[in-house]
């Protein structure tokens, strides 16, 4: 009844209000005046219309914002995903990406579709738009310094670091000396070129460095903390010698460029002695509660904004007060950690490949037509790398440091990345810098950053020697070694269980180590201490609890599957643990979609087809990370899918094939380290006609009759599934009964699928 009168009313509401609509259109078209009114042009019909209204919509300055920034997240996805394979960073990629959306490439090849997709009246909203994402991303950059780690390494990293300025700096003024006539613009004074060439020269990218640092493992090493403190102090020093530089252009003297330096030093003593100690209270305050209130976060946000405004009405530039904002924020992680994650999405994926894009629209290769010019380029690259590898290097020795860490703490140093590229458009907004010589300055920096991945790879080469924390445990070919991989808590105490009743007996004679691995972008230097003793908290808890020693590592890489395959093949481990990650969209028609078309435009996948793996994971019941991580591995791995395993003392295993014989080896650790009940199900037969097999299982049975059971039924029942706290299965099993739809398959407990 309550239904039908919704219903009526419904009815009469929409019903009497859409004729009362119509009666009073029709009542209003008496009050048109015909000359007023303007008619449509005709001859065109309704069609012509409906295409002239298109063309309007297509030509509206937001559609083709909008239209940009769609084109530039998805070639510079695509492009960073390129790099990363090849083992550099992403953000090469991504300044490659904006180069050949300039007019390097698609605007020299496809001028039409160039000028329509990147109009130049539409430049302007993408100047400001790539702004926005600079003055976050600088504020993100300020949050991520470690201050405590200068006051800490405060002696030899200012050494080395002002060393990798000062020789780089002088270099480049002399450089500016022999290029100014021929390529400095006109009315620049040779003051103002210089410094700006030595600033080029001179920069460090401190986010692409750590980011090195922690994806190949050093962080926790001397070495890591020395390049780190350098890398931060390199950053504090050459933003203010930045902002002393812009003065002085922008003042066109050095003598009148003081009221400018002057107001830039009130504004730093501002930012420390009194707002800093402002947001330190705010930060003591709500630092402990669970949350962070909308109003705090406004606070915080306003200074932000307040700093970057401060700082561009003063004359040293909104990115400078940016930093100078992240780097006042509370000496608190949770209070950074937030803040870079509520920043760093938008900022790194939305925003800032819109300034790649923006840099690589002025970024003309054309223009180094002449020889010449390709000449004055690598003589740039050369400077660059002499000055920053080598003053690095040669400080570092000084203080004490080896030559093999001497170099490396060049190399690292001598990265450039998206830092380079801020400065050098800043030189080109103030018109310090030609087209040309920022063509040749963008190349520069595409080639320092592009080397230092291979520099790192021949230093460790030539000295003979991995990378410190690579072997963290010795290697006893005598133990037997498992490594457990682990995603999220629950399943990493799942695991350590498995591992445990594996072993439980021998632990003389093998070991357990355990590997929680973190996106790079998710981990920074100020909380990473605090990540690592997070993430292992329960498992050390639980290892405690078993008495079980373990051996941890902590890494953050770009790439999870790839690093988890390095680690266990590269670390002499007898056998590799993971879980069965899941996916969000798992039973959903959207997650048959995106499944569909991941199995078409997978890289990986294609990758696959063409060297033969694919055949192994076809119909694959496993999510695309794992299937990557087997597809690497080269050595016996489990997986699991974890149903709260809590026990290991039931264990189920079905039999399918003959090549199956490599479980009797996990049946025989089990019955003898765990005293495990083992029921092995062998509806074909094979126990009896494989004499691998058949001695094995004879051989348990006589030294444990009460450990080993054999059925042959079809049909399990899920009374006795639900006894078991374990299946143990095969891989080429386990695709086979999945392929089979078993009506049992639903009832198993958690299940260790194994590859050997």
């Amino acid at each position: 009844m309550k239904n039908y009168k919704n219903t009526v009313f419904y009815l009469v509401i929409t019903g009497g209000f859409t004729a009362l609509m119509y009666w009073i259109i029709t009542k209003g078209k008496h009050l048109e005046v015909a000359e007023t009114i303007v008619t449509p042009e005709s001859g065109r019909g309704s069609w012509g219309d409906f295409l002239a209204s298109m063309q309007h919509n297509f030509q509206d300055p937001l559609a083709i914002l909008l239209a940009q920034i769609i084109t530039i997240i998805l070639v510079a996805r695509v492009f960073g995903w390129i790099f990363k394979k090849i083992g550099q960073p992403s953000v090469i990629g991504e300044i490659i990406a904006g180069i050949v959306l300039g007019p390097s490439l698609l605007g020299l090849y496809f001028p039409e579709f160039s000028l329509a997709l990147f109009p130049v009246e539409s430049l302007g909203n993408l100047k400001f738009l790539s702004q926005i994402g600079l003055i976050l991303f600088m504020f993100v950059i300020g949050m991520e310094l470690d201050l405590k780690v200068l006051k800490n390494k405060a002696n030899e990293a200012v050494v080395i670091s002002h060393a990798s300025i000062v020789i780089p700096f002088a270099l480049g003024i002399g450089l500016a000396y022999f290029v100014y006539n021929r390529f400095a613009p006109e009315g620049v004074k040779f003051l103002s070129f210089s410094l700006f060439m030595g600033i080029a020269l001179s920069i460090t990218a401190f986010p692409v460095l750590a980011r090195i640092v922690q994806e190949r493992g050093i962080h926790k090493t001397k070495l890591g903390a020395i390049v780190i403190t350098c890398a931060a102090a390199d950053d504090i020093t050459a933003w203010c010698i930045l902002a002393v530089v812009i003065a002085i252009v922008k003042a066109g003297t050095f003598v009148s460029s003081l009221y400018i330096i002057m107001l830039a030093v009130l504004y730093v003593i501002a930012m420390i002695y009194i707002v800093k100690p402002f947001l330190k209270r705010i930060g003591d305050l709500y630092g402990s509660k669970d949350t962070i209130i909308k109003p705090v976060v406004a606070i915080f946000f306003l200074v932000l904004i307040i700093s970057s405004y401060a700082t561009e009405v003063i004359g040293i530039h909104a990115l400078f007060g940016a930093f100078m904002a992240g780097a006042i924020m509370p000496d608190v992680p949770k209070f950074r950690t937030i803040f870079i994650e509520k920043v760093e999405d938008v900022a790194l994926i939305l925003l800032l490949p819109l300034f790649f894009v923006f840099t690589g629209l002025k970024t003309e290769i054309g223009l180094l037509n002449d020889p010449y010019l390709w000449k004055v380029t690598g003589f740039i690259i050369l400077v660059a790398v002499v000055g920053k590898f080598l003053g690095s290097a040669l400080a570092a020795k000084f203080v004490g440091q080896s030559w093999r860490d001497s170099l490396t703490i060049g190399a690292l140093m001598n990265t450039r990345g998206l830092m380079e590229l801020i400065v050098l458009n800043i030189g080109l907004e103030l018109k310090v810098l030609t087209p040309e010589v920022f063509t040749m300055m963008v190349i520069m920096a595409l080639v320092t950053t592009f080397m230092t991945g291979p520099a790192l790879d021949l230093i460790n080469y030539i000295f003979k020697t991995k990378d410190g924390v690579e072997v963290l445990e010795p290697t006893n070919h005598n133990k037997y070694r498992i490594l457990i991989s682990f995603g999220n808590n629950e399943k990493g105490k799942s695991l350590l269980r498995l591992a445990n009743s594996l072993i439980k007996k021998q632990k003389s004679t093998s070991s357990i180590t355990v590997m929680h691995l973190s996106l790079s972008d998710e981990v920074h230097t100020f909380n990473l201490e605090d990540k690592e003793k997070n993430s292992f908290y329960p498992i050390v808890e639980e290892s405690q609890l078993l008495k079980q020693d373990i051996t941890t590592i902590f890494k953050a890489t770009m790439d999870i599957e790839t690093e988890i395959a390095d680690v266990a093949n590269q670390g002499d481990y007898d056998l590799l643990l993971i879980g069965l990650g899941k996916s969000i969209f798992e039973g959903t028609i959207l997650g048959k979609v995106i499944g569909f078309t991941t199995r078409i435009i997978n890289p990986d996948r294609l990758i696959d087809k063409f060297t033969g793996k694919e055949g192994l994971f076809e119909n694959s019941p496993f999510d695309e990370r794992t299937r990557q991580i087997i597809s690497k591995t080269k050595m016996p791995i489990g997986i699991l899918i974890d149903k709260d395993l809590q026990h290991v003392n039931h264990v189920f295993i079905p039999i399918f094939s003959p090549e199956d014989s490599f479980v009797i080896d996990y049946i025989q650790k089990l019955v003898y380290n765990n005293n495990a009940k083992i029921v092995i199900l062998d509806v074909n037969g094979h126990l009896t006609t494989n004499f691998v097999m058949n001695s094995a299982i004879d051989s348990l049975e006589q030294k444990y009759p009460n450990n080993i059971s054999l059925i042959t039924d079809k049909i399990i029942k899920e009374e006795f599934l639900a006894q078991q706290d374990l299946m143990l299965i095969s891989l080429e099993s386990w695709k086979a009964l999945v392929d089979s739809r078993s009506d049992w398959l639903s009832g198993v407990p958690s299940v260790l699928i194994l590859k050997q």
